[in-house]
């Protein structure tokens, strides 16, 4: 891999397809790496906008739009960050061979929307899940849930991330409701729910899994440590690495993201999900990209999955060792409001082991995402009750 000069004739140009928090970092990465990055999004200013060499703002489900866009920025490689895309489009970039999806089309199709990703895991690898059925319409949903997934159940949009359009239901006088709530919160209205049954866990993790190239050339697979989670409402709140875990159910975690990775395929780091019960594990989901959870890498690891991600997709060596302990807390906006301000960030920053990200999304709800805190610790408890409290510290407003 030869790396030229940004803004150059020899430069080595990736486009964004998503700008978020997630896709900045990410963007911040490969910068450090000498490549022009064109970051794209939905809206104008998005987190990844503010870093990028160049931005576009369009509906990237749109065929003719999104043709147009990667024909003017002709860029080598393209990274799908979020669900709402076109992937026809891509599948003729891919197969032309004008640019290299990342980590492939077959996968960002198959990880896109839970349908594809949960029959791979399930059906095609064998791999324990939750019961599950897919309804394309309220009937279908009903029959589905009283004859094979009972209650309490999740009822989610196949294509939706962060929690949006997900519900927990315990009885049939909730599922029409939750019908329309997943309908309305999926990123692209394709009228398909998943409905999922509970799984009794003791605790669930991500396993960021790195699929990279080693000094000789070949594909290795990577583990960062394990991360835990809490989650309200299907959206993450907290995280931490390492969470503790018994040796023969971290095997287990490993040879189930091995076997789904594999099958997805191409360079670059996947947030595999999975329930742990004792020894016992089962699959949950997966997402080629850098996860939510795993910004807590930030604080914990020699290099964070924003530069794993970055220097696999590149084709460079990668090490995921554990530096230390450490927690995140996210930061919500709290308000419904333009051009929000945050107050305390100076007090936060006072506790030993803390650092602060604000992400600079143009526009507050009161359950977006705007911030994270970042603790580390002597262990995960210390670590986290750092961030606990440095989140508390920092206050929403408007001018």
């Amino acid at each position: 891999m030869n790396l030229g000069t940004p803004l150059s004739p020899l430069s080595l140009r990736v486009m964004l397809l998503g700008s978020g928090e997630l896709g900045k970092e990410v963007i911040i990465s490969l910068q450090k790496l000498g490549v022009e990055v064109v970051a794209v999004d939905r809206y104008a200013n998005a987190p990844g906008h503010q870093v990028a060499h160049r931005s576009h703002v369009i509906d990237m489900t749109d065929a003719g739009k999104l043709k147009a866009i990667i024909q003017l920025e002709q860029p080598h490689y393209i990274i799908p960050e979020i669900e709402a895309i076109n992937t026809a489009v891509l599948e003729e970039i891919e197969n032309a061979g004008s640019a290299i999806i990342i980590p492939s089309v077959k996968a960002v199709q198959l990880t896109m929307d839970r349908e594809g990703i949960r029959k791979l895991a399930s059906e095609s690898l064998s791999l324990p899940t939750s019961s599950y059925g897919f309804a394309r319409s309220l009937d279908e949903l009903r029959e589905i849930i009283l004859s094979k997934v009972g209650f309490p159940c999740f009822i989610k949009p196949t294509m939706s991330s962060s929690g949006k359009g997900q519900s927990k239901i315990y009885s049939e006088q909730e599922i029409a409701k939750a019908w329309d709530y997943a309908a309305s919160g999926g990123r692209v209205d394709q009228g398909v729910v998943i409905a999922e049954g509970m799984v009794d866990f003791d605790y669930e993790i991500t396993l960021l899994t790195v699929r990279a190239k080693n000094s000789q050339g070949f594909i290795i697979t990577h583990y960062c440590e394990p991360i835990g989670h809490k989650q309200e409402n299907g959206d993450y709140v907290e995280s931490w690495q390492p969470q503790p875990m018994s040796e023969k159910a971290l095997l287990k975690s490993k040879e189930m993201a091995k076997k789904v990775t594999d099958a997805l395929g191409g360079l670059g780091i996947f947030g595999v999900e999975l329930f742990i019960k004792g020894d016992d594990v089962w699959f949950s989901e997966a997402s080629p990209r850098p996860h939510d959870t795993g910004m807590v890498t930030m604080m914990t690891q020699r290099q964070s999955e924003f530069e794993l991600h970055a220097k696999a997709i590149l084709g460079f060596p990668v090490d995921t060792k554990l530096i230390n302990p450490g927690a995140s807390a996210v930061i919500y906006g709290n308000l419904d409001a333009e051009a929000i301000m945050f107050e305390g960030v100076d007090k936060a920053l006072a506790i030993a082991g803390v650092d602060v990200r604000l992400f600079g999304k143009p526009q507050s709800f009161k359950r977006r995402r705007m911030g994270v805190v970042l603790a580390e610790g002597t262990n995960i408890s210390e670590a986290r009750a750092s961030a606990q409290q440095a989140q508390r510290l920092i206050k929403t407003k408007v001018k």
